[in-house]
């Protein structure tokens, strides 16, 4: 079984998010701890932590179900040490602050060379920054998430994630979210149920299905191979529902949360109606007609 949801806002305290997701249908979800967009936040509150882990386990979701996204600050393989050094103190920051949430995921973006290090020594540095936290907290799993390769980020290629995978020293710790419109924007062509199948053989040769978490369900308004991060609606960009649909339902994948990041909050409701029906063994074939979704 897998979890389908969305990427929910945390306004007005961490505990406001389980109903936000049960609003739409969802019984996975995404969040931030804290301002995604600042370095620092108040510490969470008590009274928020036991609230968020009483509605919790009200609508049974479990701490593998919910996947915070860190803050788009961090650079975990930045060039710069005293700016390595504040990236790798916030990153810990998260890992601890999902923790004390009981929640065992924390999905972050991995980094940037700047073009002041070579791809290989900033991957290095990616990795010993995961190491670094994973010593320093207790039972959180560091998912890396792809990349569109925009600029200089890191991370836009299987091999990218392999090489930093294999230099964390506790892999029960350590894994990958896969960003379909990342991925596809990074050149990986899931338009077709056999397209779809290629990337997952591609990933699972060179990564590995153990190391895959979670999945964010996008579709792209960005070509392929562009390196572009541009979300889009499913149906709606240049992916399609039938690779996202095939995607998403490969055999392969088991217990993982899948998150939309899709840009109309409004369609969120027929969007994980729609992956729910791809996930079930009687569903149709894919359609490739434009927005064949069920209304809200």
């Amino acid at each position: 079984m897998n979890y389908t949801g969305a990427h929910v806002s945390a306004a007005g305290g961490v505990a406001n998010t389980i109903g936000r997701a049960v609003e739409i249908g969802a019984n996975a979800f995404a969040l931030f701890t804290k301002n995604q967009r600042q370095w620092h936040a108040k510490p969470l509150d008590p009274a928020q932590i036991e609230a968020f882990k009483e509605a919790c386990d009200q609508h049974g979701f479990g701490p593998r179900q919910i996947l915070p996204h860190a803050s788009y600050l961090i650079n975990l393989g930045h060039p710069d040490s005293a700016a390595l050094e504040k990236s790798r103190a916030a990153f810990i920051d998260e890992l601890e602050r999902a923790e004390q949430l009981g929640i065992h995921l924390v999905n972050f973006h991995p980094g940037s060379h700047l073009r002041r290090l070579s791809p290989s020594q900033s991957l290095t540095l990616i990795a010993e920054s995961i190491n670094q936290a994973l010593e320093r907290t207790a039972f959180t799993t560091a998912v890396i998430e792809n990349t569109a390769g925009q600029g200089s980020n890191l991370g836009y290629s299987f091999e990218q994630l392999a090489e930093i995978i294999d230099q964390v020293e506790n892999k029960e710790r350590v894994g990958v979210c896969i960003d379909t419109c990342h991925a596809f924007a990074a050149g990986y062509e899931l338009t077709s149920t056999a397209g779809a199948a290629r990337v997952w053989d591609d990933f699972e040769r060179i990564v590995g299905m153990e190391f895959l978490k979670a999945l964010h369900v996008n579709d792209a308004k960005s070509a392929l191979g562009s390196r572009v991060d541009r979300h889009d609606s499913l149906g709606d960009g240049n992916i399609g529902l039938e690779g996202i649909g095939a995607f998403i339902s490969d055999t392969r994948l088991d217990q993982l949360p899948m998150i939309l990041e899709t840009v109309e909050p409004a369609r969120w409701p027929e969007e994980i109606s729609w992956m729910n029906a791809q996930l079930t063994p009687s569903a149709d074939a894919w359609s490739s007609q434009k927005r064949p979704l069920p209304s809200p």
